[in-house]
């Protein structure tokens, strides 16, 4: 399987850039095929420029200026995200891959009627989010609800791609966390997507 890895940590020596290397390697002794794509490393501007909120609605839409990504997106066949969660959501430049990558024509269709999106992305069959957050699971999940895996399962994944197999593996509580901890979840990442 080739898979779109996209990294988005602004330190190239972050924990996040640890899990990235971790599952590109274990991926790649599984004889997958991995495209690392560092948001920061590569500059990716997430700023929706003037002409492409303008034309959102042209058929085609204009994706000229983010074409390279959007080809790296199309040639993929599954795509893992690898982030932390920065007050229970996206890093901006994740948000903003999403807002310019994710764009009609390549994720999604208008339903000529209006209203419903029709998904596009049908090379895609794997989405798994491999994250951090600084908060114990408790809060994550009893009091907030989660918002992270519901927006990347129930409103990116399930609008963009059918039958998408969708994982999120986290760490939690990971300002308190030890090396071993550290350790051990880099082997979980490991473990898990040698079995794709």
């Amino acid at each position: 399987m080739h898979i779109l890895m996209v990294l988005a940590h602004p330190l190239s020596d972050s924990f996040a850039a640890s899990v990235a290397s971790a599952a590109r390697e274990a991926l790649e002794q599984s004889g997958h095929s991995v495209d690392l794509l560092d948001l920061y490393g590569e500059d990716f501007d997430p700023r929706l420029t003037d002409a492409e909120r303008r034309g959102y609605f042209d058929v085609p839409y204009d994706v000229s200026a983010v074409a390279d990504i959007v080809a790296r997106l199309q040639a993929a066949e599954g795509l893992i995200l690898v982030f932390p969660q920065w007050w229970f959501n996206f890093p901006a430049i994740l948000k903003g891959f999403f807002d310019r990558i994710f764009a009609p024509g390549v994720a999604f269709n208008h339903e000529l009627t209006g209203g419903r999106i029709v998904p596009r992305l049908t090379n895609i069959r794997l989405f798994w989010a491999l994250t951090t957050t600084g908060s114990p699971w408790w809060v994550v999940k009893l009091y907030m609800g989660n918002p992270v895996r519901r927006l990347l399962k129930r409103g990116i994944a399930a609008f963009c791609a059918k039958n998408v197999g969708f994982r999120m593996i986290t760490l939690h509580d990971m300002d308190r966390t030890d090396e071993k901890r550290r350790k051990a979840h880099l082997e979980r990442v490991r473990q898990a997507v040698r079995r794709i």
